[in-house]
């Protein structure tokens, strides 16, 4: 089973996604396209096309990387996604300095996951609030993890190695279900609430 490693920026030798990369032998990161202005459609189709070479992956994202899997469980139900985790997801509608360049990503998808997954978010994250963050992992079916006051949980909030997200990362790939078999999913996504 991949575990792929889905960005919001470049990813610092001191953040937990290098840190998790470097450790783990099935993690491989996606990075985001080339670009000045980060673009969703281009974005999602670079991830598709890694989960068609990984099937039963499980998905980890990082700021707006976690948006995009957000968007991308809202229009490919069908992939074959084990789960997911969404670590401090950046909110497109926000009032911040990034909100400008996200235009493409709003508005966040309003759709249940087809498939088992946590978000991860912190009381101090700039980029979403952590009240919006708890309505949209209920909208999106999803467990809710609140990290306390850690900022954009990056390399900036000494997050370490951050076993905690390790753990959260071994309940998912281990009560993560192939998609197709609901029985089998309707209990993992149980056994995540």
């Amino acid at each position: 089973m991949a575990i792929l490693i889905v960005p919001g920026t470049r990813v610092k030798s001191t953040d937990w996604q290098a840190r998790w990369e470097s450790r783990l032998d099935t993690v491989e990161r996606v990075e985001r396209p080339e670009t000045s202005r980060p673009r969703l459609d281009a974005w999602l189709e670079i991830l598709r096309e890694h989960i068609g070479h990984h099937p039963n992956v499980v998905l980890v994202g990082h700021g707006l990387g976690s948006t995009v899997i957000a968007h991308l469980a809202a229009r490919y139900p069908d992939l074959p996604i084990r789960g997911a985790m969404l670590v401090a997801p950046v909110d497109p509608e926000a009032e911040t300095t990034l909100a400008a360049d996200l235009a493409s990503f709003g508005p966040l998808p309003y759709d249940p996951f087809p498939f088992p997954a946590f978000v991860v978010a912190s009381r101090t994250d700039p980029h979403m609030d952590i009240h919006r963050a708890r309505i949209f992992a209920n909208i999106w079916d999803a467990a809710f993890i609140d990290a306390g006051n850690a900022g954009h949980l990056d390399a900036d909030s000494g997050l370490g190695d951050w076993p905690a997200g390790l753990d959260l990362l071994e309940k998912l790939a281990t009560f993560g279900a192939p998609p197709g078999k609901s029985n089998e999913h309707s209990s993992a996504r149980s056994s995540l609430h």
